[in-house]
Order: structure tokens, then sequence, then C-alpha cells
């Protein structure tokens, strides 16, 4: 349990260090290109495109992208995991306060990263994202209400895509949700009360197609 903990908060550090790395990488980036378009007898610069990347074949401008997230919710309004029983009569039989499903959450740390490092030929369409979200708390809907940062689960998204013509990707998806901590195993209390579900979504893979319009998302360039 604890080997899996440190593992998922070394994941996160991972994560926002990449985020952080990413973010210096793109103000040196954007110096030098201011730099480049104020010398007359430069070319002009190539028209940004957020989602193709340009210049050399390895890792081009841009090659890492995508956000760090921190969320917080008030009391009476945590985020329901689906793992723990809604009948107050369960809850109450199980102690109420005391109960020992406590899966709803006051936290979601998370974020998006997209690594797309080919700048030429076709593989500058090809890239790949990680969605990772981690629920943290410890509360019981209408008996506990606390401001822990207990982890309860760890959600992410992998994938493969695939940009198309006229705002077109094809995305290839596999989300997978961990339970974290005390819902590694079943938390026991009254029959009924921990449903032993498989998270949000639980395991699935999908193949799909996105289609982006009226300048949401990054800004693709004449194909």
């Amino acid at each position: 349990m604890k080997i899996r903990l440190r593992v998922s908060a070394l994941l996160l550090g991972v994560f926002f260090a990449i985020a952080g790395i990413s973010a210096r990488a793109q103000d040196v980036a954007d110096t030098a290109t201011l730099a480049t378009a104020a010398d007359p007898a430069s070319p002009a610069p190539v028209p940004a495109s957020w989602g193709v990347p340009t210049g050399r074949m390895l890792f081009p401008h841009n090659w890492l992208r995508g956000y760090a997230d921190f969320e917080v919710a008030p009391p009476h309004n945590e985020p329901d995991l689906g793992r723990c029983s809604q009948s107050q009569a369960v809850i109450l039989a199980s102690g109420g306060a005391n109960s020992p499903c406590t899966a709803y959450a006051r936290y979601l740390i998370g974020g998006y990263l997209e690594v797309q490092p080919f700048g030429k030929t076709f593989l500058r369409h090809v890239f790949f994202f990680f969605s990772p979200t981690f629920s943290l708390g410890n509360n019981v809907p209408q008996y506990k209400y606390t401001a822990s940062m207990s982890g309860i689960a760890y959600e992410r998204a992998v994938g493969v895509i695939i940009e198309l013509p006229k705002n077109f990707e094809v995305r290839v998806t596999q989300h997978q949700v961990d339970w974290l901590g005390k819902f590694q195993n079943s938390v026991g209390g009254q029959p009924g009360l921990d449903l032993g579900t498989a998270g949000p979504y639980g395991l699935y893979s999908t193949i799909g197609a996105r289609w982006y319009f009226g300048g949401y998302g990054r800004s693709h360039s004449a194909r």
C-alpha cells in the first residue's frame, strides 16, 4: 500500500516537473523567435501552429505542452467516486461520521500532457497524451466533512492522436482507475456499504474522432 502511494506521488511529481521544464523551455524559445523576427535580414517566421510543430525533425518547438490543475470541492459538493453506498440506513449502521467508506473527494489534482516529438514528415501529425487525476479526501456526506488529503483514487487516460485535415483527429485511448490507500481492499463495515466498484468508468479502451471548431483548441495551419 505504502509503495503504491509513493509511486503515485512520484508520478505526480514527475508530471509537474515536466510541465515546469516545458514552460521554461517555451519562454526561451519565444524570446529567440522575437529576436529573429526583429532582424530585418532574417526570413519571416513560420506561422505559429500549436498542434503541428515545425522546425527540426526531433523535438521541435512546443513538442511538450499541457497544463497542471488543482481543484477544491467545497463542503457538501464532494465528488462521489462511486465506491460507497448512498443509503443513509447503511451509513448509520456503519457508524455515521465513523463510517470506514469515505470515498468522497475534497481535492482533485491532475492535468494534461501532450508529447509530439517529430517536426517533419507525416510523423509530425502523430503525438501522445497523458491525463492523470488524483482524488484525495476523507468525507462522509451529511456526517463528516474534513480537509484531509488522504489518497482515494488515481485515474488516468493515455493514448495516441493522429491529426487529420479540417481540424479532425483520430484518438486511441486507454482509461484506468487504481484505488489508493485503504480502498485497495474492501473497507468492511456494514454489508452493502462498500460497493466494490472499479472506480469512475473503470478500465476501458476507445477509438474515437474529434473535431475542433470555433477557434477552440490548437490553431491549425493550412495543410
